[in-house]
């Protein structure tokens, strides 16, 4: 399931625990609702972390339109860039309705 596996790579790679991973449910769940097919026709932002431009997750691999693990990947990293945290970018979403 693609919440196991943001949870796995969110303890390992970035050390982030249970509160973290209940914000970046709660983020990608409104986002996307975990669907990495998901698109917005309006803005262009497309994947699971709604990357935009959506060519952006290709940092991570080619595979960006069709592996939900790339998409997870690029956007904890985007989420650990920009905002240290996924509690933060979840504040930040609740705030503007995007992050």
């Amino acid at each position: 399931k693609r919440q196991y596996v943001a949870r796995q790579i969110m303890l390992e790679d970035y050390k982030w625990g249970k509160k973290e991973f209940t914000c970046i449910n709660r983020l990608w769940t409104k986002e996307s609702n975990w669907n990495y097919k998901a698109h917005n026709y309006r803005s262009g932002a497309h994947g699971i972390p709604q990357a935009l431009p959506a060519k952006k997750m290709a940092l991570i691999s080619s595979d960006w339109r069709t592996n939900p693990v790339t998409q997870i990947r690029w956007g904890l990293r985007y989420v650990d860039e920009r905002y240290s945290s996924p509690c933060k970018a979840w504040s930040k979403f609740k705030r503007s309705r995007f992050y």
